[in-house]
């Protein structure tokens, strides 16, 4: 039986690609060229866990931590750092930021402590000093909804939040109100706005209720491709095509599939 592959084959492994005698197109890449896929993998993952598919999962697991190689790869290859100067910081790091773990006289109970304590250290760590808001340190590429639940978190926590749903539910209607008010005024700017504070507004009720807005989300137009798989196959099973049905006509199948 054929000895599985490791952490240091799949290095090696790397280096030949991008070795003299490597691939033409992986020994073209730079991190630039390549981002964009750390992201796509990412996804992949996701995907596989909501699938809840062991094989998937490992396979985009994978690709994901080919991605951390290729990087480290091309960064060697520089002279600025290797995968195994990542390795050593984020050891550190955690290390660091998880003292009652490893430090016995400093045991949390619960894991909002241990959040708390974590953000507090990394705050304090060399590098967020400088920062002159809470706000500050939100990757600018984050996805818009995960960028405004990390906004919304971070001033959370220092206190500026409100403490019961009610509040959080009628600042929903409120924009939602806003939004019908600039449809009024046919103002395009206005509208833009006011559905962005809208959007925000919804996403801090997701937040409030301990759910993350992203992934909400992406369950429900999960839901509806599927649903809507369902109003086109009834549509063929009557012989029509889906350009041929009005609104009515789709509503009432649409309907069927979500008894369904």
């Amino acid at each position: 039986m054929e000895k599985k592959k490791d952490f240091n084959d799949l290095i090696q492994l790397m280096a030949t690609l991008r070795g003299p005698d490597g691939c033409p197109w992986d020994k073209k890449q730079t991190h630039e060229s390549i981002k964009s896929c750390l992201i796509e993998e990412a996804y992949e993952f996701f995907e596989a866990i909501d699938a809840k598919d062991d094989r998937m999962m490992k396979e985009e697991l994978g690709d994901l931590l080919l991605q951390v190689i290729f990087h480290s790869q091309i960064a060697q290859e520089q002279n600025r750092f290797d995968v195994n100067d990542v390795i050593d910081h984020v050891v550190h790091k955690l290390t660091n930021r998880h003292p009652h773990v490893f430090k016995p006289d400093q045991k949390l109970e619960t894991a909002d402590q241990a959040l708390s304590q974590w953000e507090k250290i990394k705050r304090d760590e060399k590098g967020y000093e400088d920062r002159k808001s809470v706000v500050d340190g939100v990757p600018k590429a984050l996805p818009a909804l995960q960028k405004a639940h990390k906004v919304q978190r971070k001033v959370a926590k220092v206190g500026f939040d409100w403490n019961e749903i009610d509040p959080v539910l009628a600042k929903v209607d409120e924009e939602l109100a806003e939004v019908r008010d600039a449809l009024i005024k046919k103002d395009a700017a206005h509208i833009e706005e006011e559905v962005g504070d809208l959007l925000f507004s919804v996403t801090n009720l997701s937040r409030f209720l301990g759910l993350e807005a992203e992934n909400v989300l992406h369950k429900t137009v999960i839901k509806f491709m599927d649903r809507f798989r369902k109003v086109e196959k009834a549509i063929e099973e009557q012989g029509k095509k889906i350009e041929e049905c009005d609104l009515e006509e789709m509503d009432k199948l649409w309907e069927k599939a979500k008894q369904k």
